[in-house]
């Protein structure tokens, strides 16, 4: 049973929080919600908790502490180790288990002014590191530390962290500790002679004038060497990359400028390298995580171009960026299809989406509880003024800093609760084996579920990221926990194949509230989710022309059959079990099967009193008694029963045959016909159209209007789906 008392979206955080910290950087997380409140608090459930951990680990940890950011010597310590030392990448400084994170919040609408999107994320970025490291550490190891090729780190076999800068196989420090030792001296040197001759010795002792100049020369070169390096330091302070970018992000002549792109990656490549650098320098791991929200709200251009800047900068093997995509993304794919000249004709926006995207997490739609507690708060805010509102009620999650305007807080604050505030216990050693054993069924030579795997390495990451997240939350809402092959196999096939499977959990919500209405009896937990697609894999076929893009991302048909029918048998009690914790299943496909196949509409009007357009799910099961049957019902003569119990038209006879065949067997009058056409047939009077296109064709995809003007039958151009049918 699910633990009830604990809100369902604060267990959401917390597990993707644990998998976030588990992963190996970077990684992409695609947080889809069509809510924006909820994705906003989600993103402070995730935030908290992350940093709430982070100090946990710290406080327990038995080796050397981490430096304190906060410390006094941190900044002045920072600054010495630039100057005068290289760091040293060995097993023990890259295996630290201390983490600190950095969250960087970019809010997509309020540069989508901007013709490039991507540079104001990049000058966001580096704000924030400005704020959390100071603005002097960055420019001053783009001056000390970093090489202009690209070097790759290699692991030393040594216990020190650092080694020396050095000239001329002497250390930097003692040069430098020599060279103020001579200047020291000489400037004393220069001050006695200075004060101890008159003017007349002066004039004898000449030789002592030329020593002054040869002093003043010895020192000039390196007074000149510091004003040098004083010089690059203001000035890369100064002309900083976030200063440039936002000079040129209005500049419609750079878009044409090339190479602005590559010097872009350049610069997040520093930034990159400082990273590594800070993570040797703190003694811990340091991870960035990008907050991009409102994205969906952008031209499909600008949208494309996020995308791109997230696949192309952030996609470095030792990139330390998490990168979280909060969207909504039935809109997304919508203006990512209508973003000509982005993407090729081949080339889907969901196919797209899942060549960046490491971690798909769909969040689930509210529980009857979270309702309530929702609605609730929502009346009591709106009975109450904005001054009688007391502050102290207004919720926060600790450690977490907010920069968002007092509306959008507004807009927030019916859907955060107190209850965010929950500490879960930290991930168990028992729970790692058991996400270890559910890794193991896939890995396993002895095992089946390699075979349906695919040579993507970006579809591998999200089948194991996505077991993480799975076997957290369920342990977490306290759901019995099937076998890890099960987990593991579940899990694959809403990678593999999250059409099909989106419309066999369609058709079981569908039969269920038939049961609920008492139209049926109650569903076996014990039938398998492929005689659940059996029965319905027709109904799917007639509709194949209206979800050609969703169907294009499933794999191969016959291995999908065979998975669900010989290898792993799964059953109604696993979708049931499984139902919450899907978190890689994008629920916007499920919604579209919904609206097409008409399960909305006819929720709450087809009854067996009413006489209204049968929906093809129920035409298609229909034996020839039960046509006859319907005939009873709709008040027609007798005499026609007997025709189609000597014709035998079913169901399935009566959608696959040609209209006027029907017709001229029959034999019926110009009303009956009429009758019986609309009610078997869901032809629409062409005066009263039910269904019209809402949106504009596009000359490169199948319109939604003509998906439903046109059945899937291209011999029938007369028959019209009705407002009722799937």
């Amino acid at each position: 049973m699910i633990n009830k008392d604990l809100p369902s979206d604060n267990i959401y955080g917390y597990a993707l929080s644990q998998t976030l910290m588990k992963v190996a950087a970077p990684v992409t997380v695609g947080l889809y919600s069509p809510c924006h409140s909820r994705v906003n608090m989600l993103l402070k459930s995730i935030e908290a908790h992350m940093k709430n951990e982070a100090e946990r680990k710290e406080q327990n940890y038995g080796g050397i502490k981490p430096r304190s950011t906060s410390s006094a010597t941190y900044f002045l310590s920072a600054i010495i180790k630039m100057l005068f030392y290289i760091p040293m990448w060995t097993e023990q400084n890259q295996s630290h288990t201390n983490v600190r994170y950095i969250f960087v919040k970019f809010s997509a609408w309020h540069f989508a002014g901007s013709d490039m999107l991507w540079a104001g994320l990049v000058m966001r970025l580096y704000e924030t590191l400005q704020l959390s490291f100071g603005k002097l550490l960055i420019p001053l190891y783009r001056i000390t530390q970093h090489e202009e090729e690209e070097v790759k780190r290699v692991i030393e076999d040594s216990e020190k962290d650092w080694r020396p800068r050095k000239i001329c196989c002497c250390p930097l420090w003692s040069l430098l500790v020599v060279v103020l030792t001579v200047i020291l001296v000489i400037a004393v040197l220069l001050i006695k002679c200075g004060l101890s001759r008159s003017g007349a010795e002066a004039e004898v002792k000449g030789g002592l004038g030329m020593f002054e100049g040869f002093a003043i020369g010895i020192l000039g070169f390196p007074a000149f060497g510091v004003c040098q390096f004083i010089f690059k330091l203001i000035k890369n302070l100064i002309m900083n990359p976030g200063f440039n970018i936002r000079c040129n992000m209005n500049n419609s002549k750079v878009s044409n400028k090339l190479g602005f792109m590559n010097e872009v990656w350049k610069e997040m490549r520093v930034i990159s390298c400082f990273i590594q650098f800070m993570e040797v320098f703190e003694r811990r791991k340091i991870r960035v995580v990008l907050q991009i929200t409102y994205l969906d709200r952008c031209t499909p251009k600008r949208i494309t171009g996020v995308l791109d800047a997230i696949n192309i900068l952030l996609s470095d093997e030792e990139s330390p960026f998490i990168s979280m995509i909060a969207v909504n993304p039935e809109i997304l794919v919508q203006q990512l299809d209508y973003a000509d000249g982005c993407l090729s004709k081949e080339d889907r926006a969901r196919a797209f989406l899942n060549r960046i995207v490491t971690l798909p997490f769909t969040v689930p739609e509210l529980c009857d509880i979270s309702k309530c507690k929702v609605f609730r708060s929502i009346a009591h805010h709106l009975s109450r003024s904005k001054q009688e509102f007391p502050m102290d009620e207004i919720p926060s999650v600790s450690h977490v800093q907010t920069s968002e305007k007092s509306e959008e807080i507004e807009l927030r604050r019916p859907l955060i609760s107190k209850d965010c505030n929950i500490i879960f216990k930290p991930i168990e050693e028992e729970l790692e084996n058991l996400i270890e054993s559910a890794f193991e069924c896939i890995y396993s030579e002895k095992g089946k579920l390699h075979s349906y795997l695919t040579g993507d390495t970006i579809s591998m990451r999200r089948i194991i990221n996505s077991i993480r997240v799975t076997v957290i939350i369920m342990e977490v809402m306290k759901v019995e926990l099937p076998s890890m092959e099960v987990l593991a196999a579940w899990v694959v096939l809403a990678d593999q194949w999250p059409c099909r499977l989106s419309w066999i959990l369609e058709c079981l919500e569908d039969q269920q509230q038939r049961v609920e209405l008492g139209r049926e009896s109650s569903i076996a937990a014990g039938k398998t989710l492929w005689e659940v697609f059996s029965k319905s894999r027709l109904e799917l076929y007639m509709i194949r022309d209206q979800i050609n893009m969703h169907q294009e991302q499933d794999g191969d048909p016959e291995l999908f059959e065979l998975f669900l029918k010989v290898d792993f048998k799964l059953t109604v009690k696993d979708a049931n079990r499984f139902e919450l914790a899907t978190v890689n299943l994008d629920h916007s496909i499920k919604k579209e099967l919904s609206r097409i196949r008409g399960s909305s509409a006819r929720r709450d009007t087809v009854g067996k009193e009413t006489l209204i357009p049968l929906p093809i799910s129920s035409v298609i099961n229909m034996s020839t008694e039960d046509v006859c049957n319907e005939l009873v019902r709709l008040k027609l003569p007798e005499k026609y029963n007997e025709v189609i119990r000597e014709n035998e038209l079913n169901g399935q006879t009566l959608l696959y045959s040609k209209n006027g065949e029907i017709k001229r067997v029959l034999q019926m009058s110009m009303g009956e016909w009429t009758t019986f056409s609309i009610h078997f047939l869901g032809i629409c009077p062409p005066r009263f159209p039910l269904l019209q296109s809402a949106s504009p064709p596009r000359p490169s995809a199948v319109t939604l209007g003509d998906c439903f003007h046109s059945h899937c039958h291209p011999e029938k151009p007369e028959r019209t789906l009705h407002a009722y049918d799937s």
